[in-house]
């Protein structure tokens, strides 16, 4: 029976070491798949069982049990891959290597292309490290070989840390079979109504250990993350006046961005970091500037007697999408990066505003209205030659995010009486609530990988 042995550990909470196992050619020749095309059909999975691991004698709590709910929710998700529902039955192991599965005529008959196991535990490795131990597996049910095996450790035991594993393991398959990073370990930052103030949080990206980064009391508003996630860049309101502030995640340091005026609003980073563009009112109408966060140097890139707002930069960095309202109604439009050749894009409806460019370049989403139903997200390719509407229903939906793969959108809506927090597949299906409970949660914004 064909073995291959599990790569080498990884090291999560102190450092990342990883080796990937040889991949037959014959699989190789076949790894990448066209996912982003319209008829792309999803790749059947079998989850089998991820069982407790018993290494090295040493028991293992129940921690196991989450990591299959996990699993299943991220490869649906994550619009390749799609879980069928076969038992939970154990894949089998021979010391450290993966000995696959033996039914594979069930699988073969329910049309599964690939099936995936694994075991958690708490034990000691070859390297005399004692800790979680998480091994995972995926075999292909067609060629009979193995595509992949992965061994992930940590030296601390949390729930949090074997979803953490579990995410990496959805995000390997997702690579294996697109040559694109997964996004399972992304993160959320959004804003949350606390007492009589609006602080930030960061969770994971199925909502999962939300976290309060911000504890003042005050308005704290309109997340962006810096390119590198150590960070968040934000509005905050102080003594009536908005400043724009960068909040290191991991110290809680904060410095002032932009100094303090009558509007500050909607930062966001340019693709390669180094400038911040955002709407400020310094002179008494709001316009879009950019600000070097290399020398701090600020360009004022519109001058228009109307509002501009909601810079959002091309993947390229070459041009910003901005609203405005200078043709009478907010609308959507595109300039070169230096502020010259504007152009009015989004022409359909009375309201179209809050444009947020999409990873790959070929959309640009952002909020409409639409007669009869309100505020919905909307999406439209750069030249304004398409234009397709994502949400429907009578709803207010708002703040739209992209994931950085480009497939999904997360956003705020009230639609069941509090606003909370939405992922949506960027076709418009899969709609799925990530926030729960507080009263008010909304603005999220989508890490980088």
């Amino acid at each position: 029976m064909t073995r291959i042995v599990i790569s080498l550990i990884l090291f999560l909470t102190v450092l990342t070491v990883e080796k990937f196992w040889m991949i037959p050619s014959s699989l190789a020749q076949d790894a990448l798949l066209e996912a982003s095309r319209s008829d792309f059909q999803r790749i059947p999975i079998w989850v089998m069982q991820f069982g407790s691991g018993n290494l090295d004698g040493a028991t293992s709590p129940k921690i196991h049990q989450q990591v299959v709910p996990v699993l299943k929710a991220d490869l649906t998700r994550s619009q390749i891959f799609s879980p069928v529902d076969l038992p939970l039955t154990p894949g089998k192991f021979s010391e450290s290597q993966c000995v696959g599965p033996e039914n594979h005529a069930e699988a073969s008959n329910q049309g599964v292309t690939v099936s995936t196991w694994g075991r958690v535990g708490v034990g000691r490795t070859e390297n005399g490290g004692m800790g979680l131990v998480f091994d995972a597996c995926a075999h292909d049910s067609g060629t009979k070989e193995f595509l992949l095996g992965k061994r992930y450790f940590s030296l601390k035991v949390t729930d949090p840390l074997v979803r953490l594993m579990a995410h990496r393991w959805a995000d390997e398959l997702v690579y294996r079979y697109t040559g694109e990073p997964g996004i399972a370990r992304t993160k959320i930052s959004y804003v949350s109504e606390e007492g009589n103030g609006r602080e930030l949080f960061v969770m994971d990206y199925d909502g999962y250990g939300p976290q309060q980064v911000t504890a003042d009391g005050f308005l704290n508003l309109m997340p962006t993350w810096a390119p590198d996630r150590k960070s968040l860049v934000y509005t905050a309101y102080r003594e009536r006046k908005q400043q724009i502030l960068q909040r290191t995640l991991s110290s809680g340091k904060e410095k002032v961005l932009v100094e303090p005026a009558s509007l500050n609003i909607t930062p966001v980073f340019s693709p390669n970091g180094k400038h911040l563009s955002y709407a400020s009112a310094q002179e008494g109408n709001s316009d879009i500037f950019i600000l070097n966060l290399e020398t701090m140097d600020i360009q004022q890139i519109t001058s228009h007697r109307s509002a501009d707002l909601s810079p959002s930069w091309s993947p390229d960095g070459r041009k910003i999408a901005f609203t405005s309202d200078r043709g009478g109604r907010p609308q959507i439009y595109v300039m070169d990066a230096d502020g010259s050749n504007v152009r009015r894009l989004t022409f359909k409806g009375d309201y179209n505003a809050a444009p947020t460019w999409s990873p790959r370049g070929d959309w640009i989403a952002f909020v409409c209205r639409i007669s009869g139903e309100g505020f919905k997200l909307c999406r439209m390719t750069p030249d304004g030659s398409r234009y397709v509407q994502i949400t429907t229903g009578q709803s207010i939906d708002d703040s739209p995010s992209w994931s950085p793969n480009g497939r999904h959108l997360v956003f705020s809506s009230i639609r069941k009486g509090k606003s909370h927090i939405y992922l949506i597949n960027s076709d418009g299906t899969g709609v799925e609530q990530i926030t729960s409970g507080g009263t008010h949660h909304s603005s999220p914004t989508w890490s980088p990988l």
